[in-house]
């Protein structure tokens, strides 16, 4: 490999992305740069986090989208022809990555779990696949190699103060031609589950929208956060979409996941692959869930939360 660049809309992806990109570029000998948007925190951050070259991206207007940056990005990856660049796969970096890859006329390795250089000098990635249900090992032929990865897939760089970088700012990217009339925020939930050590996850099985109460009851108990699985929030939208877990949601690595009426798809599974202690609640005795979990209750949520909720009390001398 010769050449890292990462692109990120926040400071925190940036970091994340520095750990794979420091590593590739420490197997290839090559200059690593980090595009950040200006407002995203200390350049010098970035350099003591293994950055050679911090690109700023200037400020946009109301009317302008992250996307239109993409004619200054292109031109500028393809002056300085990096072996790869890397993208965290948000929403938004996700619909960067396709744009520039098309534009760059090469390949994209979505969703990316580890990234490695061959012995010939090829990079290696490995993503899920059918679901979650397979590990698939892709390799990009053209140039640069492109590859989103999950939010949280890697720590955050390791720091090394008095690093040397340089930092410059790339020209303002020219007018749109998609222009953004207006923004509506989506319903989110200020709790970020993927840094929660306890999360309690309903699941289809709970059968009104006012029975989450009981959830929250129990994560309460437990000091953790609540979480949910698809059809909780994008068929039902009983919760923020930013609370479900799975294959396309939230990847959470918490010490305990409870799950409460779970059945346990894969897709979900996938989600919850870094927990430490999977335990479940759930009345089908056949659950997916249960063949993946340490410990398993086949009973009512209905009748076995409350008990849990009282015991663990007991047990705190609450």
């Amino acid at each position: 490999m010769a050449g890292i660049w990462i692109i990120a809309e926040k400071k925190e992806l940036a970091m994340e992305l520095l750990t794979p990109g420091g590593q590739l570029d420490a197997a290839g000998g090559g200059r690593l740069t980090v595009v950040v948007p200006e407002s995203e925190g200390d350049p010098a951050d970035y350099i003591a986090a293994g950055a050679d070259e911090v690109a700023l991206l200037g400020r946009l207007s109301e009317e302008m989208s992250f996307s239109s940056w993409l004619p200054a990005l292109a031109e500028e990856i393809k002056a300085a022809d990096p072996a790869a660049v890397l993208l965290a796969a948000t929403f938004r970096g996700r619909e960067l990555a396709a744009r520039l890859a098309a534009r760059l006329e090469t390949g994209l390795a979505s969703n990316c779990l580890t990234l490695a250089a061959g012995p010939d000098g090829t990079l290696v990635m490995e993503r899920l696949a059918y679901g979650g249900a397979a590990l698939q090992r892709v390799a990009v032929t053209g140039r640069p190699v492109m590859a989103t990865i999950p939010p949280r897939t890697f720590p955050p760089a390791a720091t090394v103060p008095g690093r040397e970088g340089t930092v410059r700012r790339l020209p303002p990217p020219p007018a749109d031609s998609l222009r953004v009339l207006a923004r509506k925020e989506k319903e989110r939930s200020a709790q970020d589950i993927a840094a929660a050590k306890t999360v309690v996850c309903v699941g289809r099985g709970l059968e009104k929208r006012e029975d989450l109460e009981l959830a929250r009851q129990l994560a309460a108990v437990l000091g953790g956060e609540i979480g949910c699985t698809r059809p909780i929030s994008e068929e039902l939208r009983w919760l923020p979409e930013n609370l479900c877990i799975g294959l396309s949601g939230v990847q959470v690595k918490p010490e305990l996941y409870l799950g409460l009426g779970v059945s346990g798809q894969i897709q979900h599974l996938t989600g919850l692959r870094g927990a430490r202690l999977i335990c479940a609640v759930n009345r089908d005795p056949h659950a997916p869930i249960f063949p993946a979990a340490d410990l398993g209750i086949v009973g009512d949520l209905y009748e076995v939360t409350p008990i849990l909720i009282a015991e663990i009390k007991k047990a705190r001398g609450g």
